[in-house]
């Protein structure tokens, strides 16, 4: 093939490559990128939105709860749109193991649970305080029968197990209370974070992004 030829040749395969390009819509990489990025944010602010209006109690012992496992789990969910109201078996300051100062705005005697889609029990060694509470007891069962979602964390699942809301469940609680779940009928998994329908259950701090993320899943499924 001459060297005319050959460049004749070249500039219609440019030509064929440069149809196809504008047939099928191809953009430059950088652009595709933007592109692909833009699509990302919209989507995560979807998600955001999806959240927005959303509420969750979360309960604490009146001393002695675990500080990330309010701290963080409240903070994750409320960068997604959540409202977090704290409340206790009283309204005076509570002081986490970590010293995390926290003012409960209700009492867990007067909720009105219609005005939450879930219940979070944050764990910590004060929570024992709460495992015969007969008030904890009475929302946790509410919660599951009225369809919202029931969570607890660390020492908080025995709450659950106690009002009678994990039997034949597959559930975790720190390993240091397992027992005390499987006497009321749960099916320790020793996992960070176990699911049951609508009941959700972690093991501790170190499983804390684990089970802000379990909870906002289950939140993304609930219809309004």
């Amino acid at each position: 093939m001459t060297y005319r030829k050959r460049t004749f040749f070249a500039f219609i395969v440019i030509l064929a490559l440069m149809g196809v390009a504008f047939i099928f819509g191809l953009r430059h990489p950088r652009q595709m990128a933007l592109d692909a990025s833009e699509a990302f944010d919209k989507d995560n602010g979807k998600s955001e939105k999806a959240l927005a209006g959303r509420s969750l109690l979360f309960v604490i012992a009146p001393k002695n709860f675990r500080d990330e496992e309010l701290l963080t789990t409240k903070s994750i969910l409320e960068s997604k749109g959540v409202k977090a109201t704290i409340a206790s078996t009283t309204r005076d300051t509570v002081v986490g193991m970590l010293g995390a100062k926290v003012v409960p705005e209700k009492l867990i005697s007067n909720v009105d649970l219609s005005k939450y889609d879930g219940v979070v029990f944050v764990g910590g060694s004060g929570t024992t305080m709460l495992w015969d509470n007969r008030t904890a007891h009475k929302l946790a069962v509410e919660a599951k029968e009225s369809g919202k979602i029931v969570a607890a964390i660390c020492f908080g699942p025995v709450i659950l197990a106690r009002a009678g809301i994990l039997k034949n469940c597959n559930a975790t609680v720190s390993p240091s209370v397992s027992e005390e779940i499987e006497r009321y009928g749960a099916h320790y998994t020793g996992k960070p974070v176990a699911i049951c329908g609508r009941i959700i259950t972690a093991n501790g701090p170190k499983s804390v992004e684990l089970f802000a993320e379990a909870i906002e899943k289950l939140l993304m499924q609930m219809e309004k």
